[in-house]
């Protein structure tokens, strides 16, 4: 008997969440019109991010920090990282395949990335956990 109330209460606890989740977000009403609407069927915040970092800021930040770079991304280096650029210079980003959202970026798009600062002893790249383009 406590066997069965036990994985009950595990069903019911791991069960919660998912019949809990909708799809939407907030949708800042203040945004312009571009930016109230979502871009992913999931849901989130949508409108305006915090301020954007330049490469040089984003290479003096802690590690683990999170940034918003508007650049371009020059080239493939290999594997999920490229080289992005903006007007203070470059660095190495690590891009994973589903961060995409089945976008097609080219170097000539400019190109807003929100990502965290992943250093190591002698390299500073970003994670980028999100990306889109910047219209």
């Amino acid at each position: 008997m406590k066997k069965i109330a036990a994985i009950l209460t595990i069903l019911a606890i791991t069960a919660a969440p998912a019949l809990a989740a909708q799809q939407g977000g907030f949708s800042d009403p203040n945004a312009p019109a571009a930016q109230t609407t979502p871009t992913q069927t999931a849901g989130g915040f949508v409108g305006p991010s915090g301020s954007t970092t330049t490469v040089t800021q984003a290479k003096s930040q802690p590690d683990d920090s999170w940034v918003t770079l508007r650049g371009k991304i020059e080239s493939r280096i290999g594997g999920d990282h490229y080289i992005f650029r903006d007007s203070s210079g470059t660095i190495n980003v690590d891009i994973d395949h589903k961060r995409w959202n089945g976008q097609t970026i080219t170097p000539k798009d400019t190109v807003e990335i929100q990502g965290e600062v992943d250093k190591d002893w002698n390299s500073v790249e970003i994670d980028v956990k999100q990306i889109s383009i910047v219209k």
